[in-house]
Formats: structure tokens, C-alpha cells, sequence
């Protein structure tokens, strides 16, 4: 397995992928989207360590959209159990979860960094222990807060984007895979920045669909009710985008199993 380098427009690629996958599945991957937040609210109401262990299986639920896209890129349609697939039995699925726990520390010690600023307001809000008001979020000790939240946020993420992928599919260790993942994201970044820019606007233009929806039915009330369904497709069509990242990145296809004609690695 080789790192690749890709162009920048590789980004709208991955996005036009994502997309031309889901709407190949649209239920099922709609489907196994909501489950994947509905299973994510559920662990975090468990008493005292729910929110951990919502940051722990955050990584191999995500595994489980990715090998969703799998299926759905093939044709195929993908099982609900195919969500949860990193937490069968398997010689990956210690260090997969070996992965979530480092995820949790490490997201949690981004939060506790983020108290230094305000006092922890912008992480009872984030952790659903406090209001979101106008007053607390313009206050500029929750915008520090924010932004510097943000700030640590994105290496996190770099490191976390194929790491799941990598634990699952090449059979990394756990700190390894966060090596390589975050490389992979620094040496392509130019393509990961056309990649988020063209989701923003993407999301963006969700809401002025959302907009004029409502606007044409002359009921202003109805933009809620109209964004949160497609804020909600869309998101599932960015997850679905995550494995063609992993597939260019990297001189390798990703297959649970490989079928014949699919390559060897390099």
C-alpha cells in the first residue's frame, strides 16, 4: 500500500461520487444513515458514560458507512447489518475499538482545551448541558471558544478520516492508521479543501432550496420542516463520499473481499 498524491480537482470527484453512489441506494443509504445517528443518540443517553462511549463507536459506525458504499458502488444493497459490520468478530475489531478510545480521549481533551477559553460554556452546549441563546452564543468567550475548539478539531479529523479504513480494510494498528491518515489528508490537502468548499456550498444551496420551497407554498413555516429532510440527505451523500477519498488516496481498492478480477496491491 502507497500513499498517493492527487490533483486538486479530485475533490469534486469524490463529491460527484458520492453523490451518483447514493442515488443508486437513495433508501438504503438514507436509511443506514438515520440508523447510524439513531444508534449514536441511543449509546449517549447511557447514565454517566454515554457521552464516551458515543465518541467510541463513532469510528466503526462510520467504517460501516464506508463498506454501505461499498455495496451500493457495486450494485448491491446494503443490510442494515452491514452498518455494524466492524463490530463483529474479526482480527480488526480489538483495534478498531483500540481507535474509538482514542478518538474519545482525544476529542475530549480538544473540549477541555476549548474550557480554557470559556469556562466550559461551549462545552455544555455541545454536550447538550446548557442552552443554545442568542446571548451565549454571541458572547465573545464562546466564540474564542468555538474557534479554538475548531482549531484543534481539524488535525483530529485528518487523523480520523481513513483510519477506520485503514484498521478494517489494510489491517493497520490503531496509531498507525492515525499516521497515515492524517499524511494521506497534509499531502492531498489541496483536494480535501475543494472537497469541503464544494460540500459548503452543496449544504448551502440545501437551504435555499429549502427556502424557495417554502417561499412557493406561502408558508414561511414550512422552511424547517422542508431543510431538515434534505440537510439530512445530504449528509448521508457526505458520508457516502468518504470511501472514494480512501480509494485515491491510497494504490489500493478497498474491498471486504476481493473479487477476482479486482487488483492485487502494489
Amino acid at each position: 500500500m502507497n500513499l498517493k498524491i492527487v490533483p486538486a480537482k479530485t475533490g469534486l470527484k469524490w463529491v460527484s461520487q458520492g453523490m451518483t453512489t447514493f442515488w443508486r441506494q437513495p433508501l438504503a443509504l438514507s436509511g443506514l444513515f438515520f440508523l447510524f445517528m439513531a444508534t449514536v443518540s441511543i449509546v449517549s443517553i447511557v447514565p454517566f458514560v454515554g457521552g464516551a462511549l458515543a465518541l467510541i463507536v463513532l469510528p466503526p459506525l462510520t467504517l460501516g458507512m464506508m463498506a454501505a458504499t461499498q455495496m451500493a458502488s457495486e450494485g448491491k444493497f446494503p443490510m442494515p447489518s452491514v452498518l455494524f459490520v466492524a463490530f463483529k468478530d474479526g482480527p480488526h475489531r480489538k483495534t478498531m475499538f483500540h481507535l474509538g478510545g482514542l478518538y474519545a480521549v482525544i476529542f475530549l481533551v480538544v473540549m477541555f482545551l476549548s474550557t480554557l477559553a470559556d469556562g466550559g460554556t461551549f462545552a455544555k452546549v455541545y454536550f447538550g448541558g446548557a442552552a443554545m441563546t442568542p446571548e451565549v452564543v454571541t458572547a465573545d468567550s464562546f466564540q474564542t471558544a468555538l474557534w479554538v475548539s475548531m482549531l484543534f478539531y481539524v488535525p483530529l479529523s485528518m487523523m480520523f478520516w481513513h483510519a477506520p479504513a485503514l484498521v478494517h480494510w489494510y489491517g493497520m494498528p490503531a496509531v498507525k492508521s492515525l499516521f497515515f491518515s492524517f499524511m494521506a489528508c497534509w499531502r492531498n490537502l489541496k483536494a480535501f479543501v475543494v472537497y469541503v468548499f464544494a460540500w459548503g456550498v452543496v449544504f448551502m444551496l440545501t437551504g435555499v432550496l429549502a427556502l424557495l420551497i417554502s417561499s412557493l407554498m406561502g408558508n414561511p413555516g414550512l422552511m424547517t420542516a422542508t431543510f431538515m429532510p434534505l440537510a439530512l440527505m445530504v449528509a448521508a451523500m457526505f458520508f457516502t463520499s468518504m470511501l472514494f477519498s480512501v480509494r485515491d488516496c491510497f494504490s489500493t481498492d478497498v474491498y471486504d473481499e476481493p473479487p477476482a478480477s479486482a487488483d492485487r496491491p502494489e
